[in-house]
């Protein structure tokens, strides 16, 4: 209950600081823009796509596309979310009185990631409705869309997962944002060595985010994937709540 609390909280002072409703617009103008230039190019071959046997439909060529820029601009915006989660609190000295508070290092954790997650899920919502829209003119595959919304939700979540541990680690928010980038930046394209590197090639594949992500994109719902974004997110909020309990017992 007590985790609920704290999120709220997160989540008050991110609608109240205006680097959040900054980033809530810059995304919207910026998929927006991309979005309206997809769409145009999408009307553009409609004649050509018709005669294929196996056309693309709507779905496939202007939905999977929009998630996908947005995963790659969220991993960019995330690590300013998150850096100031623990850090700003480290920094401040206001993190003893947490640890004095009646509430688990668990609730804690549990509380800021869920703020945070909150606020990603407002992203989502908003983008979502960019291809809802085509609603109004047209068919849509809602499951491929599902699928897409799914697969943004899970890649958020464990962007905060990362952000917020890392955050725990250091009391300045721009030394948690700059290595919360690195560090996504490297597991987004960490199989990039591919078959180069032998065996090993399987297990960096495994480790991207971005091949669970674009699969989850294509509409295949697989338990693989599911269990890797799980597994990714819980590991680093473990880690995040072991890293508080080890500083509450050094004070």
């Amino acid at each position: 209950m007590m985790s609920l609390v704290i999120a709220g909280r997160e989540l008050r002072t991110l609608f109240l600081s205006p680097l959040a409703w900054s980033i809530l617009g810059v995304i919207q103008l910026i998929l927006g823009y991309m979005f309206l230039a997809q769409l145009e190019y999408y009307s553009m071959m409609q004649a050509r796509i018709a005669g294929m046997e196996d056309a693309p439909g709507v779905t496939d060529m202007l939905v999977a596309p929009l998630f996908g820029n947005a995963g790659v601009i969220l991993m960019l915006v995330t690590p300013l979310l998150t850096m100031r989660l623990i850090s700003e609190e480290r920094r401040n000295k206001t993190l003893s009185l947490l640890f004095t508070a009646p509430v688990s290092m668990t609730e804690i954790v549990l509380g800021k990631y869920l703020g945070i997650v909150g606020f990603m899920l407002v992203m989502v919502g908003m983008i979502v409705l960019m291809p809802l829209s085509l609603l109004a003119g047209g068919g849509l595959d809602l499951g491929k869309l599902a699928a897409c919304t799914l697969a943004l939700i899970l890649l958020l979540g464990g962007f905060s997962a990362l952000g917020l541990y890392l955050s725990a680690l250091t009391a300045q928010p721009t030394v948690a944002a700059v290595t919360t980038f690195g560090a996504l930046l490297l597991l987004w394209i960490v199989d990039w060595l591919g078959s180069a590197a032998g065996q090993a090639g399987n297990v960096l594949e495994y480790l991207s985010m971005l091949r669970h992500y674009e699969s989850l994109l294509k509409g295949l719902v697989s338990t693989a994937d599911l269990a890797y974004f799980i597994l990714f997110i819980a590991t680093f909020l473990v880690l995040s709540a072991h890293r508080l309990d080890n500083d509450r017992l050094q004070k």
